[in-house]
């Protein structure tokens, strides 16, 4: 089986080993290479800075630390000066060499590899490092797919934030006071994560419909609902090439988020713990963030008008236990409205956590 040598969709990953000792240099070379990755090679620090500055594919570095001219420690420090995009960097040392991997590690490495290097130990670590960097390259995938949806969108600015931080609180709270479902930190983490995209969908709405400032017809609200099933597939087609658990999540989000609890939403008219559970959390936050905010076809509810139809929704359109939580909680979520409203108003950029009053 041919081994996965990419960090994400199209980008490819090359390694950067560095090494003064010509013999311990083609031998690491010659394990990466079995590996599948493109490899660069430099003999010192300096030479490996140069390689680093003109090839945007080195995302790892395999460096020894005692080399002429500039040595690792030097090279580690420059590489976290330098990088625009995370590289991961493992040192090779010797077994008695305690101290100089402690000072590698304070300066920056991640990782450190014993000499000789041995193929099976030396493939751990480079697995370790991809793991790493994926999770960056999510992150950006996620930013840059829910801003593609965002740009084309009626809603403000600061939706995709107040979205992330309040399915975040439900998630959280939700672990804490409901432990029947088994909500964990990894999979509250995740939820937060992937909510900028549960309107991703959005970008197959034409603008007609999408900007409209008035109430849409029949026909326009049913072609409006089709983003829910488009979104929810895209994700999961993307999921089905990468293997990227997140993205299951997302697809989910995005799918389910306007099935209603009753069973009387879409696309598929789910109902109860039919619909996934971070499709019904997500649900009630993008419920709340719709009626605070302004748009082009309503004026901002208040707080309390928005307390008292979520209220009223509690087990038709909203899970009761998500509206439980967010009722434990409400003083946080206003705080965090508020805060936005300000910074909208002001133009002032966000400082701290705006969950604090």
């Amino acid at each position: 089986m041919t081994p996965d040598t990419t960090i994400t969709l199209g980008q490819k990953l090359s390694i950067l080993v560095v090494d003064d000792d010509s013999a311990q240099l083609l031998l690491v070379r010659m394990l990466v290479e079995q590996q599948g990755f493109d490899v660069v090679t430099a003999t010192n620090g300096q030479e490996a800075l140069a390689l680093f500055r003109e090839n945007s594919d080195i995302r790892l570095v395999v460096t020894d630390l005692s080399m002429p001219v500039m040595n690792g420690f030097e090279l580690i420090r420059r590489l976290r000066q330098e990088q625009t995009k995370y590289t991961y960097i493992i040192v090779l040392t010797s077994h008695e060499d305690q101290h100089s991997v402690i000072k590698a590690l304070n300066d920056g490495a991640d990782d450190f590899l014993t000499k000789p290097a041995f193929n099976e130990e030396l493939q751990l670590r480079i697995k370790s490092g991809i793991r790493l960097l994926r999770l960056e390259s999510q992150d950006e995938l996620i930013l840059s797919m829910a801003k593609l949806s965002e740009y084309r969108s009626e809603e403000t600015g600061y939706h995709l934030e107040r979205v992330r931080r309040y399915t975040s609180l439900l998630a959280y709270d939700l672990q804490e006071n409901c432990p029947e479902l088994h909500m964990t930190t990894s999979f509250a983490e995740e939820i937060a994560q992937v909510t900028p995209l549960h309107d991703i969908g959005k970008v197959a709405i034409s603008d007609n419909i999408l900007h409209k400032p008035g109430k849409l017809t029949d026909e326009e609200f049913e072609k409006m609902k089709e983003h829910a099933a488009i979104g929810g597939k895209m994700l999961l087609d993307i999921f089905a090439k990468t293997g990227s658990h997140y993205l299951k999540t997302a697809s989910d989000i995005a799918m389910y988020h306007h099935e209603k609890y009753n069973g009387k939403g879409y696309p598929y008219g789910l109902s109860g713990e039919e619909i996934p559970l971070c499709a019904r959390i997500m649900a009630l936050a993008d419920i709340y963030d719709a009626m605070t905010s302004e748009r082009c076809y309503k004026e901002a509810f208040s707080h309390e008008k928005t307390k008292d139809l979520i209220i009223s929704e509690r087990g038709e359109h909203l899970d009761p236990k998500i509206v439980d939580s967010f009722l434990r909680q409400e003083n946080v979520w206003l705080a965090i409205k508020e805060r936005y409203q300000k910074m909208e108003e002001t133009g002032e950029n966000l400082t701290g956590d705006p969950s604090d009053p």
